[in-house]
């Protein structure tokens, strides 16, 4: 049974998985009525569109990397996550509306209506997050 419980594992002796907590909090991004929410909401604060193909290594990569720079201070930005695949229609809209080339993985940052910035792949990893605090 040693072998069997080392291949498919022992239910009985598993220790807890550790739960790391995460200070991002997603808001899917699954209708166009919600790039009216954005551009509003970017009156009075910055917002962030993160943009993930869940068919690409990289974009997996770098949204995990994403979402370790996010700490305890940086709980209040909003970030919307768009899913490429899914949403095709809105990704091709978002590009339209804050008038950037598509990319993925991409983040984009809306305030007063207009992207202030935008990079993609791992370019995103370094994005000084408390700037747009």
């Amino acid at each position: 049974m040693g072998l069997l419980n080392s291949m498919f594992g022992n239910k009985k002796n598993k220790e807890p998985k550790v739960v790391r907590k995460s200070n991002l909090n997603w808001i899917p991004l699954t209708s166009l009525d919600q790039l009216k929410t954005i551009k509003e909401q970017s009156k009075t604060e910055s917002i962030l569109i993160f943009k993930h193909s869940t068919r690409c290594g990289v974009s997996s990569m770098v949204i995990k990397q994403f979402e370790a720079l996010f700490q305890e201070e940086h709980q209040r930005l909003k970030v919307y996550y768009l899913d490429l695949l899914n949403y095709r229609n809105i990704s091709d809209e978002v590009g339209y509306t804050f008038q950037v080339m598509h990319q993925s993985p991409q983040l984009i940052v809306v305030k007063n209506g207009v992207t202030v910035l935008h990079t993609s792949h791992y370019d995103i990893t370094t994005v000084d997050l408390t700037r747009f605090l």
